[in-house]
């Protein structure tokens, strides 16, 4: 197994010398901006990421900055983004550790997996980009670059158990924040240049829907629309209407799901008869 380890690697950093693409949170070793960078860039595009990255460290340049804000006003910069429990997370896991770590972030694992919305992949990406702790994780370039090349004759689906042993295995533990920047450059090429990305071998692959007539715009529309007004039942389901989201037939019953999902998220709140952020 050393050679096709070692081939592995010599292919990985290769790439990596002629093509390491740059961008700002490459740029930086603070674990907040890191964190803010890997939360956006979960199912979020690089190009729509840069420039909300910017202008969220604008207006919350300090974990103690966003810790203290106001939700409406994180989601309010979030438009855009989608996914907007993402901005929630990353709202409650700056009052986390503002307040249980003083501001300062944890450096161990199982801490960092213990804040709101943090999971083995945003740990790891925080740990070795930010303190260059090497700390296997997977992510989907990552993930599309061991299928790629050791598991190209599998029949059946690879799991997450697999691929990770494999990048503990070849994990460059002198240069770990490079290495993993590697590994994410190396599996945007092969994206962009593979007939059929390899992912799709995953055991825990799953096509991404269309955000078109889907519910998740849906819910996007009434955040967005309750971010500016403070509006009945009925008002927002004349507002879905009017926007042809939702069919008069099955306005009452969807308006009703969207609210209580949003609830249950709690991006929204509810008094008496209003809805509101």
């Amino acid at each position: 197994m050393k050679e096709p380890i070692k081939n592995f690697q010599k292919t990985v950093w290769q790439y990596h010398k002629k093509n390491r693409r740059d961008f700002p949170w490459r740029e930086t070793r603070n674990p907040y901006h890191i964190l803010v960078s890997e939360i956006m860039l979960q199912q979020t595009g690089v190009v729509r990421v840069i420039s909300k990255y910017k202008e969220f460290l604008d207006q919350f340049p300090t974990i103690e900055k966003l810790a203290k804000a106001e939700l409406r006003d994180v989601l309010h910069l979030w438009q855009g983004l989608g996914y907007n429990r993402r901005a929630k997370f990353l709202f409650e896991c700056a009052k986390e550790i503002y307040k249980k770590y003083e501001g300062e972030f944890p450096k161990d694992l199982n801490s960092l997996k213990s804040l709101p919305g943090i999971g083995q992949s945003t740990a790891g990406a925080v740990l070795n980009f930010a303190f260059n702790v090497p700390t296997p994780f997977i992510e989907t370039n990552i993930r599309t670059v061991f299928i790629h090349h050791f598991f190209k004759d599998h029949k059946t689906k690879i799991t997450e158990k697999e691929i990770l042993e494999l990048i503990n295995t070849t994990l460059d533990t002198d240069k770990p924040r490079e290495w993993f920047y590697a590994l994410y450059d190396y599996g945007s090429f092969l994206k962009s240049t593979l007939d059929t990305d390899p992912a799709k071998q995953s055991s825990i692959y799953k096509k991404q829907s269309s955000f078109k007539g889907s519910f998740r715009e849906k819910r996007s529309f009434v955040l967005k629309l309750l971010l500016n007004n403070k509006l009945r039942e009925t008002e927002i389901e004349k507002h879905l209407l009017d926007k042809k989201l939702v069919e008069r037939k099955d306005l009452k019953e969807e308006s009703k799901q969207i609210l209580a999902s949003l609830l249950k998220d709690r991006l929204i709140l509810k008094d008496k008869s209003h809805y509101f952020v």
